[in-house]
């Protein structure tokens, strides 16, 4: 923004003023400028600068509609953890029968060995980037396929979590879920995030058209559910080699809460303070 106000004064001094020695000065500063701004620019065009900076900043830039989606995805969550506690039988019947295990078994230890697990693993991650880019595409419904998706699959958390804990399975759901469940939730509260920020730019399209808006915000929506995937396939390796060989919910839990603090670190880090101090230094 500074940049492009000095050049824009570069260019009244030139024509007003041409032999006014402050105008060389301005040409000189306006030239460093150019250098910093473009030398910058390229170097976020490359992939280790999208995740060690502009994926946070992006993903910063959309906390609200990050928020929406994590109240999305808990609200259905809660009533069906609630109404799984109060009548277990109906909500089993609305709930996948693969999903039902937890409820019974007595070890997350399926038996599958390496072969199975790796399968299972490439199963899970798949299916995890399949849901989390059909919540993100889905925004162009205007957010309604989105929230559904969403809100879905907090009903599903929320109900085999209820079903778990009345039959006193709770620890055993615990140590099922927790040590990829933290990551992958939030993966698909990002990628939900990103689909409701191509809502609001449908819905609330400022001065531009819908079209033009729509076109603006697809690009870094896009770029967010791109650059997810890699922590989507780092929760699949985690479920089916962590989550599925038997540990109890303690250790899984901290596999959990380290990949969930490590991802939430970098998003305050690499994302909400850069933004904050940015908008500081704009409000002065």
């Amino acid at each position: 923004m500074l940049y492009r106000a000095a050049a824009a004064d570069l260019a009244t001094a030139r024509r007003r003023f041409p032999e006014d020695p402050v105008v060389r000065e301005l040409e000189q500063l306006v030239g460093r400028g150019r250098g910093l701004v473009y030398e910058r620019a390229a170097r976020r065009a490359n992939l280790i600068d999208l995740f060690a900076d502009r994926y946070w900043l992006l993903l910063a830039e959309r906390s609200a509609p990050m928020l929406l989606a994590a109240a999305v995805l808990l609200m259905p969550a809660l009533l069906a953890g609630l109404w799984a506690s109060a009548d277990p039988e109906t909500v089993a019947g609305l709930l996948p029968v693969e999903f039902l295990w937890v409820t019974e078994a007595d070890s997350t230890d399926q038996g599958l060995g390496p072969v199975g697990l790796a399968g299972f693993s490439t199963y899970v991650f798949v299916n995890n980037i399949r849901v989390t880019l059909v919540a993100f595409v889905l925004g162009i419904t205007a957010g309604v396929g989105t929230a559904w998706l969403v809100g879905y699959n907090g009903f599903l958390l929320g109900g085999l979590t209820g079903l778990a804990i009345s039959a006193g399975n709770g620890g055993l759901l615990a140590a099922a879920v927790l040590a990829h469940g933290i990551l992958e939730l939030t993966c698909i509260v990002v990628g939900a995030g990103a689909g409701f920020s191509l809502a609001r730019a449908i819905l609330r399209p400022a001065q531009a058209s819908r079209r033009a808006a729509l076109g603006k915000e697809a690009v870094p929506a896009l770029t967010i559910a791109g650059a997810t995937l890699p922590w989507l396939v780092l929760a699949g390796i985690i479920e089916g080699f962590v989550s599925r060989i038997g540990l109890g919910p303690f250790p899984t839990a901290l596999v959990g809460l380290a990949l969930g603090a490590a991802f939430w670190g970098l998003f305050y880090w690499r994302g909400w303070l850069p933004q904050r101090r940015a908008r500081l230094l704009a409000a002065r």
